[in-house]
């Protein structure tokens, strides 16, 4: 179990759920940019130990977090109880946990990183990994994001340009949201980046000299 800071506190996170990283930062920014207030209902999508959770129920949000790991339920729930806020995580696939309910805001880190073979449900890669092209969940949330949010309702999307920007805001505007990219960071390559240099330098996705990650945060807003 290992202890990361992220938001306004600290997080727990045993190694086979995602630790907040750089990307969580990014997001966690870009939160703290949107009106909350106590009736503000919050949905986080693919919680992991619930640091973007967390941060909204801080601002008085009522928050549910989902997430397809008990593992990372549970360390979520585990969270929320040390940090003594109300939490509601519930255990399933992207929004099927919460068909019928829409939000005010949506938050989602998914798993974004391109991958050789077929994304393995039984290790801590599934917090990563997300098929050849990084889009196995990406194109997911963005078919499923305008219907669980109420109008005027806010999408804040954090991923990776390796999986392609572009298909991101196709999908989300063909769901009816208005998406741009707000934010763009660039980081060093990480330890599952580097380990699979080869692979994404011979499918073109990383050029030979290129030795940093960008990272996009993306707006989709529900005007109607």
């Amino acid at each position: 179990m290992t202890r990361n800071d992220s938001g306004d506190g600290p997080v727990l996170a045993p190694w086979t759920v995602y630790s907040p990283q750089e990307d969580t930062q990014l997001l966690a920014r870009a939160l703290d940019r949107e009106h909350i207030a106590e009736d503000t209902a919050v949905l986080d999508v693919g919680t992991g130990g619930g640091a973007l959770a967390l941060a909204a129920a801080r601002r008085g949000a009522r928050v549910t977090a989902v997430d397809t790991t008990y593992r990372a339920v549970l360390t979520a729930r585990l969270n929320a109880r040390l940090a003594r806020l109300p939490l509601e995580v519930l255990h399933g696939d992207l929004f099927a946990p919460v068909v019928g309910r829409r939000f005010d805001l949506i938050v989602s880190n998914p798993p974004y990183v391109p991958a050789p073979g077929a994304v393995r449900r039984h290790r801590a890669a599934v917090a990563w990994d997300a098929g050849t092209d990084g889009r196995a969940l990406l194109n997911r949330i963005c078919h499923g994001a305008g219907t669980s949010l109420r109008p005027g309702g806010v999408l804040l999307l954090v991923h990776s340009a390796l999986c392609g920007v572009a298909p991101t805001l196709a999908g989300l505007e063909r769901s009816g949201l208005e998406a741009h990219v707000t934010d763009r960071w660039h980081v060093p390559f990480g330890p599952v980046l580097r380990s699979r240099l080869a692979w994404l330098r011979h499918r073109g996705l990383v050029g030979a000299d290129e030795e940093k990650e960008e990272l996009v945060i993306i707006r989709a807003e529900r005007t109607r």
